[in-house]
């Protein structure tokens, strides 16, 4: 296993983030792993600060890592975040900065995720899962955002074709790698 980077976490909280329902900690078990399928992170954060809901608030992951392995607390741990249909209560969620489909997310003719995701996000990331595992007795599941959101969509560009809503983190993930580093189950 090669040597853990120095993890620093910097505080960007969502404008929002006191109207995300509170949890206990007891209750995360659960680590999914994003893309954000834009390009830079001051993309993501715009994304992030969207009011989508009528509680005042949208659609986030609780941490951001960048291409450089900068990583970004966008809502408190101890706070539901926005990110995975069905799993929000159990889990943190991880946003990789990563192009994927963007900006032709639903398009069947572009539905290859290309970009490569760099060392020093990686190794953010397991700093970051070493970290949460820490601090979060009961994390013992890690999983993609395809793992949990199988569904399908009709393309954007023909409603007859079909293609998957979520693929992140994508195939360009380095799976065997993170999950050799840190001692969590994938589930999916």
């Amino acid at each position: 296993m090669p040597p853990l980077t120095r993890l620093q976490i910097i505080d960007a909280p969502l404008p929002y983030v006191a109207q995300l329902e509170a949890r206990s900690p007891a209750q995360v078990d659960l680590a999914v792993i994003h893309c954000t399928e834009l390009p830079d992170l001051a993309s993501a954060r715009a994304w992030g600060e969207r009011v989508l809901y009528p509680s005042g608030t949208g659609n986030s992951g609780h941490y951001y890592i960048d291409r450089d392995g900068t990583v970004l607390r966008y809502v408190p741990d101890e706070r539901i975040a926005h990110h995975v249909r069905g799993h929000n209560a159990r889990a943190i969620g991880i946003e990789l900065v990563n192009t994927g489909r963007y900006p032709h997310w639903l398009d069947s003719r572009q539905q290859a995720m290309d970009e490569a995701y760099p060392h020093r996000q990686i190794d953010a990331l397991v700093a970051l899962l070493h970290d949460l595992s820490a601090r979060f007795p009961a994390l013992r599941h890690i999983a993609g955002h395809e793992d949990l959101d199988r569904d399908s969509v009709a393309a954007s560009d023909d409603p007859t074709v079909q293609v998957r809503r979520k693929l992140d983190p994508g195939p360009r993930f380095p799976w065997p790698r993170v999950l050799a580093d840190v001692a969590l189950q994938r589930l999916g």
